[in-house]
């Protein structure tokens, strides 16, 4: 068959596959009763009430009010039905390693204010408070210590060089920083003998970045330093006040008390399942996952994400209750541990629980409304980890943006989706390639390859801030996740060989539109850096594929659908032999390396803690390339990360070159050798298969 037939077929049968589903106004995949089952019963209020509780909590790991949180979800999940609801705990005690991390000691607080003295009458008296962790408990950054200290103020600028310290004596002194107060510590207390750091911060940058000045931002200190101190933040306008005063001359003296600091504690991890019904198939599970932990209020960020697959279980479980729809085959897990360091004591403690995972739904930040600026985003696993279920995830945003665009332009619509409490805007969820920075990280990762469908906000103009409150959580937002996220995980629950015929159109279209973003990416580079990249991308289409089998086995004409497909594909992908063949392109050395099975999961990105800086060394790792390649394709790159997951004892260097500059941009395939040895030395790889 010539290649512009294969086109022209592959291309006919897009269209058609395409309009069939625009014509319909039936939801994909799932049974039509299902879906209306799911769209009466989920509630945004009933999620929001849950939140709202939960947003009064400073939730941090291990603390108090994180347990109080806990006891809290727990509480909810039994009495909504759930089966085997409760906390488990591991040691927080700042020397465990779960996998490459370190568990961090738990943290508390009790009482921290921050007063600016006056000269008066001979002597210094309180003159007005910038800082009440009771009233705001973001006013103290976490993992501060004891301290009852009266100092004067110095401004260091950004802090983080030692020039910002040069012809200033800050020993025994405030220092007053515009970076966060851990990237300052070690230069100022520990190098130069401050007594403590306040810091105006503006962290998460977003085209709203400082325009309110009265925003006050989420701060850290050194989890695992040796030295003792402690840190305020302040809002923009405060720092920006404090510099002028200072600027002028003016003497500036402050009383800091703090009552908090680290302690030998517990990793508290919610869990609760729904089990399945199915004789072989109830022993597989479907995981709905977010993180718990996070600082007062913490409403998107992620009090959003932990009621929304609770209210996931309540539906579910009321409606498997009340026969409107069957007991799912495998069963459903959900999980509510402390941000990826949790998630990362669970997987490395609970090998059994792991081995039945078949799929995870994450949820991190799936509630902000129209103040928040927030676009809600359909996040695929990363290319490394080729699954189908993105796409079950991705044909379900399609039909609930349809719908609720519908709504929101005519007033009509079969499921607009609309919560009595909340707005009517339309969902316009985004597809987006992986990008990384929550528990699902973890889940994906080389040593667990659990795909996961990721749904999230970014960006959002209130994350780690005071103003992350219940107040700006929509209601209809909570219940559209709630319903993309119970249905993908009920649909997949129930996923059987009779499914594998509908689901390949849906990966057929969306293949045709991953092509394209391939091929218009090589041709906006030199030929030399889009070399794989062809090679790579139809390998990816056709694993995609072929991951349906861990789910069922796939029907003999479905197979040969999908080779004459596939083969159609690859002539429009190599673009009629006008790139090379990524076997002709391979360097001379073919090198392989080998993931070794302990330790497992990511060597960075990890919480307080970074296996490859601690093993490697910081100033050597300063010289690791990859480390600093960035991304032409992706608002966040995870070169290192995935270039660690891509080794599997078959790929060669050049293979694994390819691979991650088809997914983020070219990088040069010395930079990435270099890495590949560096984590040999460490003993994270080995060469050879």
């Amino acid at each position: 068959m010539s290649w512009a037939k294969s086109i022209s077929l592959v291309f006919s049968a897009a269209i058609l596959a395409n309009s069939a589903a625009l014509a319909q106004e039936k939801p994909p995949l799932l049974p039509e009763s299902t879906v209306q089952a799911l769209a009466q019963e989920l509630s945004g209020e009933t999620a929001k009430r849950n939140l709202e509780f939960l947003a009064r909590l400073h939730r941090q790991r291990g603390s108090r009010q994180f347990h109080q949180a806990a006891e809290f979800i727990a509480a909810q999940a039994k009495s909504y039905g759930l089966e085997d609801a409760h906390i488990e705990q591991f040691p927080a005690d700042g020397k465990t390693m779960y996998g490459t991390q370190k568990g961090r000691m738990a943290w508390d607080a009790d009482f921290a204010e921050l007063w600016e003295l006056r000269w008066e009458k001979g002597q210094w008296t309180p003159a007005a408070r910038l800082a009440d962790f009771d009233a705001m408990p973001v006013t103290l950054a976490e993992d501060s210590e004891s301290a009852d200290v009266t100092a004067d103020l110095v401004d260091v600028g950004d802090g983080t060089s030692e020039k910002d310290y040069e012809g200033k004596d800050v020993r025994g002194k405030l220092v007053l920083v515009a970076a966060q107060p851990g990237e300052v510590q070690r230069l100022a207390v520990d190098r130069f003998g401050a007594s403590g750091i306040i810091s105006y911060a503006q962290n998460q940058p977003t085209a709203w970045s400082g325009e309110d000045e009265n925003l006050i931002r989420w701060g850290h200190l050194i989890s695992f330093s040796t030295t003792k101190t402690f840190g305020f933040m302040v809002s923009l306008k405060q720092g920006r006040e404090l510099r002028r005063r200072l600027a002028r001359g003016e003497t500036i003296r402050f009383h800091a008390v703090v009552r908090a600091g680290q302690h030998p504690g517990n990793y508290d991890i919610v869990t609760a399942t729904i089990p399945g019904a199915g004789p072989v198939l109830r022993d597989k599970e479907i995981v709905f996952s977010c993180h718990l932990d996070h600082e007062r209020p913490g409403a998107n960020d992620n009090a959003s994400g932990c009621v929304t697959i609770l209210e996931v279980a309540r539906a579910l479980s009321k409606l498997i209750a009340e026969n409107k729809i069957p007991r799912p085959a495998r069963t459903l897990r959900f999980i509510w541990p402390p941000e990826i360091e949790g998630t990362m004591v669970l997987l490395n403690e609970k090998p059994d629980m792991v081995s039945h995972m078949q799929a995870v739904i994450h949820m991190d930040m799936v509630g902000g409304g129209p103040v928040t600026k927030a676009v809600f985003h359909i996040t695929r696993s990363p290319m490394s980890l080729p699954t189908f279920i993105d796409d079950v995830a991705e044909a379900l945003g399609d039909f609930v943006n349809r719908q609720t665009f519908d709504y929101a332009a005519t007033g009509h619509a079969a499921y607009p989706l609309v919560a009595p409490e909340g707005g009517k805007e339309p969902l316009q969820a985004q597809f987006s390639e992986y990008t990384p920075g929550s528990d699902h990280d973890i889940y994906c990762e080389g040593s667990y390859r659990i795909p996961a469908i990721y749904f999230n906000d970014w960006p959002d103009r209130y994350i780690h801030t005071n103003f992350d409150s219940a107040a700006n959580i929509d209601p209809t937002k909570l219940l559209r996740a709630a319903f993309l996220g119970a249905a993908s995980g009920y649909y997949l629950a129930n996923f059987s060989e009779n499914d594998v015929p509908k689901v390949f159109q849906t990966i057929r279209s969306r293949s045709l539109v991953r092509v394209s973003t391939m091929l218009r990416r090589a041709g906006q580079l030199p030929m030399d850096d889009a070399i794989g990249f062809p090679h790579f991308e139809m390998q990816y289409e056709r694993d995609l594929f072929q991951s349906i089998s861990q789910f069922a086995a796939v029907p003999a004409a479905t197979a040969t659908e999908a080779e004459f497909f596939f083969n159609g594909l690859s002539q429009v992908g190599n673009w009629h032999g006008h790139l090379p063949d990524m076997k002709l392109a391979r360097a001379s050395d073919a090198l392989i390396f080998t993931r070794n099975p302990e330790p497992k999961g990511p060597v960075s990105g990890l919480f307080g803690y970074d296996y490859f800086l601690d093993h490697y060394g910081a100033e050597k790792a300063a010289q690791i390339g990859l480390l600093k390649q960035e991304s032409i394709y992706n608002r966040e790159s995870y070169y290192p990360c995935e270039v660690l997951n891509f080794v599997d004892g078959k790929r060669t260097a050049q293979e694994i070159r390819n691979a991650v500059s088809a997914e983020y941009g070219p990088v040069p395939l010395d930079v990435v050798v270099e890495y590949l040895k560096a984590l040999e030395s460490i003993g994270i790889v080995r060469s050879g298969p």
